[in-house]
């Protein structure tokens, strides 16, 4: 029962949570969802057992459009490796998003 209650807050909260994401900028979003990418991605290679040293590596031999995302990119990844955090980068992708609109919704 706890548990069903559990999902149906979570559920409400995302159908909110994107209702107002939408309300945000294009690029607000777009760099939520770069971000979620990047953490997901880290935390992957993490859970494979990927050094931070190597996932910082292939970082920098990676392109990027713009100029601040191998910067953020790579405190993203430092991030990730120090969490202790064993969840699916399913789990990590959603989470960064949904805090990443959350922050974004706060400066407002």
């Amino acid at each position: 029962m706890r548990t069903l209650v559990w999902m149906a807050v979570t559920f409400a909260l995302m159908l909110s949570l994107e209702a107002q994401a939408k309300d945000l900028s294009k690029n607000s979003r777009f760099v939520c969802s770069w971000g979620s990418d990047i953490a997901a991605d880290a935390q992957a290679a993490k859970l494979s057992g990927f050094t931070l040293y190597g996932a910082r590596k292939k970082l920098q031999t990676r392109k990027f459009p713009r100029p601040w995302m191998r910067m953020t990119a790579m405190g993203i990844t430092e991030q990730t490796y120090n969490s202790a955090s064993r969840l699916k980068p399913a789990a990590i992708k959603q989470t960064y998003y949904e805090q990443c609109i959350r922050h974004e919704l706060a400066r407002r």
